[in-house]
């Protein structure tokens, strides 16, 4: 597992970015699902700061639409709409922003954002260990992809999900193997 953590994040490396003055301009940008609360009800860090970095991004005119992909599986749990709500108050226009329900998780996010959403170029939000994750993904799917990283969670409050993330990546390594694909393709969707 610490070798396929180190291998990701190598091959990640150069298709991340910090600031929206170096990052190319994208069409999309692919904004990675996060629950809006945590547990215990407060607002969720790694929520907030997607947002943040998704309208740091349009806003700087490096993307033109932005596609939300995350989980919508039981009722009440909406994390697209979520996103989209918050968006739309901070500015950003509603015909601006695509939704996908059925981004489980990050391969079928990244997947699904070529294949239904017909991106083969994309810029994907989230923030860096989640970014340097997609980017492998997308690389072995053949998909042109750089990512924005979202501010960073530190100390003991992103600790349970930095743990998280050597498993995610064992797991992404034996997707990429064995080509596994995602739980729901479906009709095709035209952004435009």
């Amino acid at each position: 597992m610490i070798f396929t953590s180190f291998f990701i994040t190598y091959k990640a490396s150069e298709y991340l970015y910090n600031n929206t003055e170096t990052i190319p301009k994208n069409k999309v940008g692919l904004v990675l699902g996060a629950s809006k609360y945590t547990s215990n009800g407060n607002i969720n860090l790694y929520y907030k700061y997607r947002v943040d970095a998704a309208l740091e991004l349009y806003k700087a005119k490096k993307i033109d639409f932005l596609l939300i992909s995350g989980d919508n599986s039981r009722e009440g749990y909406d994390e697209p709409t979520d996103f989209k709500n918050d968006l739309i108050a901070e500015g950003i226009p509603e015909d601006k922003i695509y939704l996908d329900y059925a981004g489980f998780r990050t391969l079928d996010s990244v997947i699904r954002a070529k294949e239904i959403f017909g991106q083969n170029s994309i810029t994907i939000i989230s923030q860096k260990f989640h970014n340097e994750r997609a980017i492998y993904l997308a690389k072995n799917n053949n998909i042109k992809a750089i990512a924005f990283n979202a501010k960073s969670i530190v100390g003991s409050y992103g600790l349970k999900t930095q743990l998280r993330e050597y498993l995610a990546r064992a797991k992404a390594s034996i997707d990429v193997f064995f080509n596994i694909e995602p739980k729901f393709l479906g009709d095709k969707i035209e952004i435009k």
